[in-house]
């Protein structure tokens, strides 16, 4: 916690000087040494007036927006299960039977027709329930006209505080979402003794029964609870099958007024709130579960144990993984600024601070809402105040979900993926019944989009929904993870998993007929129907296709990671030899004619054309087909793709932009996009004053609207211009903006099990030091020449085999391309050391 420390020493001021000083200390014992130093914050000096400014806590359980009034206060809240409807699939019935129909149209060139068929008879089923808001508690004080207000979110901590002078007397609020307990707390102090009075209640947006109760503990001690059962909702014909209720425990030293519907608490000094939530959820197809049971047994919990050991708990857990990580970036004289007005003076500016605030924000928002046994970080991560969120803050499957994980292992927050590792498990269940009902296959499919009930049939629409690899990029994540640790127990948990995705692509693809439109394409294996994620090509109506360059590469990861699996694992399956042959099939990347990597199998991309989807680089980031040292004519073709796109786009695609960039090894240019990003949007009806609006001021992604896979995105974009190890090697600041001259970036984590901390200045690497957490050849790339024990230069291919480069065909060109040259690469130097784990090694420049 910050404030000030220049605080005069006023009687009022004693209570508010404990309680900073008790986090100040609890925080010190149980943080790592990198975050110790490193305290960013997102401050103000008044209190939310809307949704996107208030700030978000959360636990994966719940989640909370905290307003910070004087005169009401607001926290708004959602509960990770509450959603509507209830166990349901939504697979057609009637698409099989016309599948070989639309493929036929597909490969004569007739796609619109196939597109009308794919809507009339492969659509037939819900389009995905919603995540719904939960309501909020709210606080009556009647406090209109105050002075020397504060407003935070300290990132290392976790905690929201707020303070202020009302009369004389300071005040101040705590709100943390417990990270031990899954509730979230809320501290009340006046500075007076007794001056501390307020009315709690709970709104919903939903219909909701709200009640005061009084009990008593097991020593008769009064237990004054709020109490509130908030209905779900039916949706798209499918009935409402989850009801939620939250409980409010209040603790006050001064007395307890209960009302039939709220609590009143006057006289008092110190209050805490104890806010649990529950619903009947138990998994995708069981809503058996007692709500009241959950909360009873949370709040038995939390009533036995003192706030100090409630917040000791939090700190210790939460602080262990934000901690492990630690940007330091060049400071301004802006940096102090309230984080909106710093926030609108970052373009142009030199406060590269703000960045490392950035890629910090992304880890704590993913930190708070995904954690071991919960749901997935969803559109909206856990926080959502509408009814009807855009897109029903589902898990969109063809970036969105997958976007919202690229931090966790680069960041150095691997069991933040738990919860999608769950949800992978989940789809792989019911998107076998998918790939059976409607396509006839085997394996398991899933679509572009998912929900609580783990929908895997498409949704929305053939534009969108057509998208048949969602479950099987997915799987991708588990293969990463096993190149970040090197787990082979956790290869072999999900290796059915990753195989059963190969096994239905293996079914689903067509070999392209030598009579189709594309004559180029004959014989070549791919997926159809398929579309390029909500795009199409110059000269079609539709974005239906087969082929795409995405789904060919995605093809491509999938086979190769399930051979390189049953490699690792020992498995001798038959099946295997038709995934190598397989891969020989797949189409080639293709040069288009104006020196882009093609998106379509033919040549149909527009030059002119911005689209926020570029998904035929997923080649680039986040796979490793696209290499500057192995595929230099794909990468440079990838730069005139990425430089024909553009650099703007909405929120999260500037988050994509970032990554992609950082893998053009151009630092300048993903700078660029990042600030792009930053430019501040005060709220959606702002959007015509504001159109490059990309960021709110609580510095949420604005799409616009919210969405918080562009924080995600940015936060990995950071991490990756910093350090990758996709391709062959540690690669040590590989994409460098000259506006970052100096810095320190410690705890980061690349392939092979390795922790890396670097210093430069000057734009140069003056050290590294490298943790081998499992042992093995570490190859480093560097800008500059190294020096240090251990080292030798490295010749041949890695021999560490969670470094290996990918190895693609050569791409085809363009007849009409009449030039093309490849973009120049520094020089890099590269060196193997032989590690052992638990050690480090520290090289520096020479």
């Amino acid at each position: 916690m910050h404030y000030k420390l220049c605080i005069n020493m006023k009687k009022d001021r004693r209570p508010y000087l404990a309680n900073y000083a008790l986090c100040i200390i609890i925080y010190a014992l149980f943080s790592p040494v990198g975050a110790q130093g490193q305290e960013h914050r997102l401050w103000y000096q008044r209190p939310a007036t809307h949704w996107l400014e208030a700030l978000p806590v959360g636990n994966s359980h719940m989640g909370a927006m905290v307003f910070g009034g004087t005169d009401n206060e607001e926290i708004q809240l959602n509960e990770e299960t509450f959603w509507s409807g209830s166990p349901h699939n939504n697979n057609s019935p009637e698409a099989k039977e016309h599948l070989q129909e639309v493929r036929n149209l597909i490969f004569e060139g007739r796609e619109e027709a196939a597109h009308a068929l794919l809507d009339q008879f492969f659509f037939n089923g819900p389009h995905g329930m919603r995540f719904l808001p939960l309501g909020s508690v709210t606080l009556k004080f009647g406090h209109t006209d105050v002075s020397d207000y504060r407003r935070e979110l300290n990132l290392a901590s976790a905690l929201a505080s707020v303070s202020y002078i009302y009369k004389g007397v300071r005040y101040e609020r705590t709100v943390f979402a417990s990270q031990t307990d899954s509730v979230i707390i809320v501290r009340l102090q006046a500075g007076r003794k007794g001056a501390l009075s307020f009315d709690l209640n709970f709104a919903s947006p939903l219909q909701a029964k709200v009640s005061a109760v009084t009990s008593h503990d097991g020593i008769q001690t009064p237990v004054y609870e709020l109490a509130a059962v908030v209905n779900g909702v039916d949706h798209e014909g499918i009935k409402a099958g989850l009801k939620a209720e939250c409980r409010v425990l209040v603790k006050a030293d001064g007395r307890v007024g209960v009302g039939a519907d709220q609590l009143s608490v006057t006289d008092a000094t110190v209050a805490t709130l104890y806010i649990s939530a529950a619903t009947n959820f138990v998994n995708y197809h069981d809503v058996s579960g007692d709500p009241v049971k959950k909360n009873n047994n949370r709040m038995a919990s939390v009533n036995r144990k003192t706030y100090k050991q409630l917040l000791d708990s939090h700190l210790k857990k939460y602080s262990e993984q934000y901690g492990r990580v630690s940007l330091v970036l060049p400071k301004s004289d802006t940096s102090g600024l309230q984080t909106d007005k710093r926030l609108e003076a970052f373009a142009g500016g030199k406060d590269m601070d703000m960045v490392s605030l950035m890629m910090q924000y992304g880890r704590y928002l993913l930190i708070s809402s995904s954690q071991p046994g919960g749901q997935p970080a969803n559109l909206q991560g856990v926080w959502n105040d509408k009814v009807n969120a855009p897109w029903d803050s589902k898990y969109t499957i063809n970036i969105n979900a997958e976007m919202n994980y690229w931090p966790a292992l680069v960041g150095n927050i691997a069991e933040t993926q738990q919860p999608l590792f769950a949800m992978i498990r989940d789809l792989s269940e019911t998107g076998t019944k998918t790939a059976t009902e409607m396509y006839g296959c085997k394996g398991w499919v899933a679509h572009h989009n998912t929900d609580l009930w783990r929908i895997a049939g498409p949704v929305d629409g053939t534009t969108w929904g057509m998208f048949p690899t969602g479950g099987a990029w997915l799987t991708t994540h588990l293969w990463q993870h096993y190149l970040y640790t090197g787990d082979k127990a956790f290869l072999a948990e999900y290796y059915p998993i990753m195989k059963g995705a190969a096994d239905f692509l293996l079914d689903y693809m067509q070999t392209y007929p030598a009579n189709g439109e594309v004559k180029s394409a004959a014989g070549w294996l791919m997926t159809v129907p398929t579309v390029s994620p909500e795009h199409g090509p110059k000269g079609k109506k539709t974005t239906v296709t087969a082929g795409s360059t995405m789904d060919n590469q995605i093809v491509f990861d999938v086979l190769s990671q399930v051979l390189a699996a049953a490699k690792v694992l020992g498995k001798d399956d038959t099946s295997l030899s038709t995934l190598r042959s397989s891969l020989q099939k797949l189409p080639p990347m293709q040069i288009g004619r104006y020196g882009q990597l093609q998106e379509w199998l033919i040549d149909g991309d527009d030059p002119h054309d911005e689209h926020r989807h570029i998904s035929h680089l997923y080649g680039l980031y986040p796979s490793n087909q696209i290499s500057p040292y192995s595929h230099p004519e794909l990468f440079t073709a990838a730069a005139n793709t990425l430089k024909q796109r553009g650099d703007m786009a909405t929120g999260w695609s500037l988050g994509w932009k970032i990554n992609f960039w950082a893998r053009m090894l151009d630092g300048n240019h993903a700078f660029r996009i990042i600030t792009n990003m930053l430019h501040l949007l005060p709220d959606d009806r702002s959007m015509r004053e504001h159109p490059d609006g990309r960021t709110y001021p609580n510095l949420f992604d604005a799409h616009p609207p919210f969405q918080i896979d562009g924080n995600f995105g940015c936060a990995a974009g950071i991490c990756e211009m910093l350090l990758q190890s996709h391709d062959g090697a540690v690669h040590l600041l590989p994409a460098l903006p000259d506006a970052w001259t100096e810095g320190e970036v410690k705890g980061l984590c690349a392939r092979g099990g390795f922790t890396v901390d670097m210093k430069w200045r000057q734009g140069c690497l003056q050290q590294v030091s490298v943790r081998s957490r499992i042992g093995g050849t570490l190859r480093l790339r560097s800008y500059v020449p190294l020096k240090g024990k251990h080292l030798k230069t490295a010749t041949g291919q890695c021999p560490n085999a969670l470094l290996m480069p990918a190895v693609v065909k050569e791409p085809l060109r363009s007849k009409e391309l009449s030039s093309f040259e490849n973009i120049p690469l520094r020089p890099v130097y590269e060196y193997d050391i032989d590690t052992r784990a638990g050690k480090t090694y520290t090289f520096k420049k020479q």
